[in-house]
């Protein structure tokens, strides 16, 4: 019988799912790929039973009360530079022991912790990485309840935090998949300060609001000083590029606290058992 060693090691004669290169370099499946990002995480959040979440955001470059730390002690025998960058170490840390304390809140209160036929409610999602993310997955990670990360392949390496709860760890390709994770479940969305990441997300949600596109939920932005700065909203107003109602999206707090009251005050949906 002649050999068909060739044939059978040949790329073509693997089934598809098991030819990775197939699936993953071939442009012509960018939209199977789309399909399976959506599908693998919808599948398990809903295997635990995750109906809702509530969403926060912020940068990955807000240091944590460790870093800090360790910052401050190397500062002791560093130069000017290496004081001035632990001073404003120590003053971004603030929003991320707020977001801490945001996300344990909204685990004990939002019912996470508390499953009404099975499901779940207001559990807490982040994009996975350090920083703010960080901080909220921590905080709900200390409260005991599942807490969800979104993360996203980047050029440069990128690890997930170590409070997402494993089995709700995602990683995705498409900035655009995840976004829509990140939006559909979504029944609040808390935002620290940030940076570019922060801007674009925030403002993807504001405007799917703001055109009906998506049902309304409340929107706090945590942090007086740098919002009012840094979101010039008096502005566009002036110049006529958003309206009166718009303004309506979104509350400003200062804190952790406030920020919780903000989203019940104006709306959330907490379950009744609580």
């Amino acid at each position: 019988m002649p050999d068909a060693t060739r044939q059978m090691t040949s790329p073509s004669y693997l089934l598809p799912a098991e030819d990775t290169d197939f699936m993953l370099n071939r442009r012509e499946m960018r939209g199977l790929r789309f399909a399976m990002e959506y599908s693998k995480a919808d599948l398990l959040l809903r295997d635990w039973h995750v109906r809702s979440t509530i969403i926060c955001f912020g940068s990955a470059r807000t240091p944590s009360p460790e870093q800090v730390e360790a910052l401050c002690a190397a500062a002791e025998s560093g130069d000017k530079a290496a004081r001035e960058k632990a001073d404003q170490a120590k003053t971004l840390s603030h929003y991320y022991n707020q977001a801490r304390l945001f996300g344990r809140l909204v685990s004990e209160k939002g019912g996470a912790l508390n499953p009404v036929d099975g499901w779940r409610d207001n559990v807490i999602a982040t994009g996975g990485g350090p920083g703010i993310m960080e901080a909220a997955n921590r905080g709900a990670m200390e409260a005991g309840a599942p807490t969800i990360g979104f993360n996203i392949t980047l050029p440069h390496e990128q690890v997930p935090n170590a409070y997402t709860t494993p089995e709700l760890t995602f990683r995705f390709h498409y900035f655009a998949m995840r976004k829509m994770h990140l939006a559909m479940r979504a029944r609040a969305l808390a935002v620290f300060p940030g940076g570019f990441g922060t801007m674009d997300e925030l403002f993807e949600i504001l405007t799917l609001q703001q055109t009906g596109k998506a049902k309304l939920a409340p929107v706090v932005l945590v942090g007086r000083d740098y919002w009012r700065r840094v979101f010039n909203y008096d502005v566009m107003m002036e110049y006529g590029v958003i309206a009166p109602r718009d303004l309506n999206l979104f509350e400003i707090v200062d804190s952790a606290e406030e920020a919780w009251q903000s989203l019940l005050k104006r709306g959330l949906q907490v379950p009744s058992t609580l």
